[in-house]
């Protein structure tokens, strides 16, 4: 027969169950590309790492293009950012431009913009 032991009672709340985003200190969400990776067969066996290093890997990108997005901006003396502004900061960055060139990265379907050039 088991003897039931008395524990003690915490005094400390409970832990709250913390995302890998916010354990990594990251935006984007690592689940949701965790669940994307495998779809794009990009390979046969991916790390459990991957979907944290490719988020940080494009939040640090997507807070370049908004720091930049930012300073046309302010250059154009408007409060808020626009398509456009995004649009001639990654035209005005030769490394930003060459990345997007030939339209990578913009979804079937999506509205060109008419001086958009890539």
């Amino acid at each position: 027969m088991s003897r039931k032991r008395n524990l003690p009672q915490c005094s400390h709340r409970k832990k709250h169950a913390l995302s890998c985003s916010s354990r990594a200190e990251l935006q984007f969400p690592m689940s949701s590309l965790d669940c994307v990776l495998p779809e794009g067969q990009y390979a046969q066996r991916l790390s459990s790492y991957t979907p944290v290093f490719l988020a940080g890997v494009l939040e640090h990108l997507m807070a370049h293009i908004l720091e930049l997005a930012a300073r046309e901006a302010r250059s154009s003396r408007k409060v808020r950012i626009t398509p456009e502004h995004v649009q001639r900061a990654l035209n005005n960055n030769e490394t930003l431009s060459r990345l997007f060139q030939a339209g990578v990265g913009r979804a079937p379907g999506d509205a060109e913009f008419p001086e958009w050039q890539w």
